[in-house]
């Protein structure tokens, strides 16, 4: 560890005869005999090691750069602290590494934890704080890039700078100091969700499990995407070898590394809520998955087992004899990927897709879930598969994924055909969350990451959006209206993120290979319609715009319904309504149901209901 000498650094800045270009201001100290603070901070126009040690030999002009610097004078103002407190040595990371050494900057870094651990004090400078006292309550005005707190509480490095060291005074941008740890603890646990025993004795009280120790690092930033993993070896007392340039396989590095390490199944429970695109992976792509498992408290497997009422003696029976043998909490990283023993249950359509039982709960002691679906000899993470109806658990040994699956598995496309909806006005807007080109949407068997399409009129300020999905083996198509007033100015973006997280909570549908879905446009009397019929690894739809008949709210009016009250059978909270009354044709050999509502004239629009029709045609059926 090399240390700065604080009263050479000192005398050099103020010129004195002794501190020449001679002088030493670092010095390595090994055997950990030495006393230093330490200070913690962010990154701006910094000072390195070479600038700093070749500092009295410099031309004038270069020096005067230097001492120009923030950087430099950060140094300065907290080497005047440490004197004022009595020590002798500092370290500060941007001058006290020579990063242009691999092996330095390795050992540093798998170092930093035990170095802030073992300091006598730690330096938390908040350059952007004012006020001579420490803030009190969120400040979006002052703090308005940071969530409304300093920037310090945002970066990835200074959450291990935070907990490691016994004590931490805080300073403002004036280097005046505007409280301590042990004196702030309340205001810091509300701040970074960290509990105060963590605050108050660092790594000793790390009985935590991962799940909610990832997840103080959740909406903390580094510059480099690598740093958000290397950030969090200290708090689980792992090392790696540094790689820059791998992005974020880094992070699902420090998860394979945690896993050899700890027996802690909570490292799958990211995404609790399961909103987020990337499926296929059991290892999240990035801390910030774990952002809403700071309630997530680790359970015994054992305990689990019996809770759940498996008997040992039916599963076991049911394993080969090798695997008779194994650890019950099992970890191991295969080459088809991280085998482990789970409690799970079967989706009764699908035999290749299960629930895994994980041993952890949530803050009201609920087991959490995560669904996988299985491809040779590998089981990869998908979204919810909605509710299972109540079978006993089945304790089994899988080989979770670590990757995506190969981009030959299976695809299903959506072809859609919306000229009916440009005859009324209505183009597309834009598509969320990825960009569509063309007319034909490709989704994959093992994803559920839905397409959602807007279209508005600007003519009478309507809009609604269509979304896609397919999901087990099935396909299905939604439609919603914007229900915003005309004076409220929302985004196309904002109103399919909304449509877009409304399909992430509601319940899975009954499986229909076609049929007709419509939701009324505010302020007019036209209906937005969808009409689909799906064959084999294709689902045409037909968007289009018809007049209101009446059959539900009436034109000019408009409501919302909710799953508790909705006679007329609810697929989808909310605005987006599946009618239930149907009626059957058969055209050109194809059956094609069409939808009854209220006992009223209603006009569906159909699109290749049979593949033998060379037009769109237009039925009319009047229900008696």
């Amino acid at each position: 560890m090399r240390l700065l000498h604080v009263q050479t650094v000192l005398d050099r800045e103020e010129g004195i005869q002794g501190a020449g270009p001679q002088a030493k201001i670092f010095k390595e100290h090994h055997d950990g005999s030495a006393e230093y603070v330490i200070v913690s901070h962010r990154w701006e126009d910094e000072v390195n090691y070479k600038e700093m040690a070749a500092f009295m030999g410099m031309d004038d002009r270069c020096r005067s750069n230097v001492r120009r610097r923030t950087g430099y004078k950060k140094i300065i103002k907290s080497c005047k602290q440490a004197k004022l407190d009595n020590y002798q040595w500092i370290w500060i990371d941007t001058c006290c590494i020579d990063k242009r050494s691999s092996s330095e900057l390795q050992e540093a870094i798998n170092s930093m934890y035990r170095w802030y651990e073992k300091s006598q004090k730690c330096y938390a400078y908040l350059d952007d704080v004012e006020d001579s006292s420490f803030p009190s309550r969120q400040d979006f005005s002052k703090f308005h890039k940071a969530n409304g707190w300093p920037k310090w509480f945002s970066r990835g490095w200074t959450l291990q700078e935070l907990i490691a060291p016994k004590q931490v005074e805080f300073f403002n941008k004036d280097w005046v100091t505007v409280g301590r740890k042990e004196e702030l603890e309340e205001a810091l646990e509300r701040i970074t969700r960290i509990p105060i025993d963590v605050l108050r004795d660092g790594r000793k009280r790390m009985y935590f499990c991962v799940a909610q120790i990832i997840s103080w690092a959740a909406d903390r930033e580094t510059t480099r995407p690598e740093d958000r993993a290397y950030s969090l070896l200290g708090l689980f007392d792992v090392d790696m070898q540094m790689t820059y340039g791998e992005g974020k396989k880094v992070f699902q590095k420090l998860q394979l590394a945690i896993i050899a390490k700890y027996s802690d199944y909570s490292i799958f429970a990211w995404n609790p809520k399961g909103q987020f695109c990337e499926f296929g992976s059991v290892l999240a792509s990035d801390p910030s998955y774990f952002r809403d498992c700071h309630d997530v408290e680790k359970v015994e497997l054992v305990e689990l087992i019996n809770k759940l009422g498996i008997s040992w003696s039916q599963s076991s029976s049911k394993l080969g004899s090798r695997d008779r043998t194994l650890p019950l909490e099992l970890s191991l990283v295969t080459n088809v990927g991280i085998q482990i023993r789970l409690p799970v249950i079967t989706h009764p359509d699908c035999e290749s897709v299960f629930r895994g039982i994980l041993a952890c709960r949530d803050y009201f002691g609920n087991p959490i879930t995560i669904d996988f679906k299985t491809l040779g000899p590998s089981s990869y993470r998908i979204p919810a598969a909605g509710c299972l109806r109540d079978s006993r658990p089945k304790l089994k040994i899988l080989h979770l994924a670590c990757a995506a699956p190969y981009s030959d598995e299976e695809q299903h496309y959506f072809k859609l055909d919306d000229r009916h909806a440009t005859y009324c006005g209505f183009t597309r807007r834009g598509t969320f969350p990825r960009e569509l080109t063309g007319d034909t949407v490709a989704f994959s068997s093992v994803t559920n990451d839905p397409v959602i399409i807007v279209y508005g009129n600007d003519d009478n300020k309507s809009r609604f959006a269509i979304a896609l999905t397919y999901y087990l083996g099935y396909a299905s198509v939604h439609v919603a209206s914007d229900q915003c007033s005309v004076h409220q100015e929302v985004s196309w973006g904002a109103f399919a993120k909304k449509v877009y997280d409304l399909l992430w909570v509601a319940p899975v549908e009954s499986r229909v290979d076609s049929g007709v879905k419509c939701a009324h446009l505010p302020r007019s009397i036209r209906d937005a319609r969808v009409v689909w019929k799906t064959r084999n690894i294709q689902t045409d739809v037909m968007v289009d715009v018809e007049q209101c008949p009446g059959c539900c709210i009436g034109p000019h009016k408009c409501a919302i319904t909710s799953p508790q009250n909705d006679e007329d059978g609810l697929d989808m909270p909310g605005f987006m309504k599946t009618i239930r009354n149907v009626h059957g044709l058969k055209l050109s050999g194809e059956n094609v149901w069409l939808c009854e509502c209220s006992g009223q004239r209603i006009t569906a629009t159909y699109l290749r209901i049979c593949m033998h029709l060379t037009s769109t045609p237009r039925i009319q059926l009047i229900v008696q």
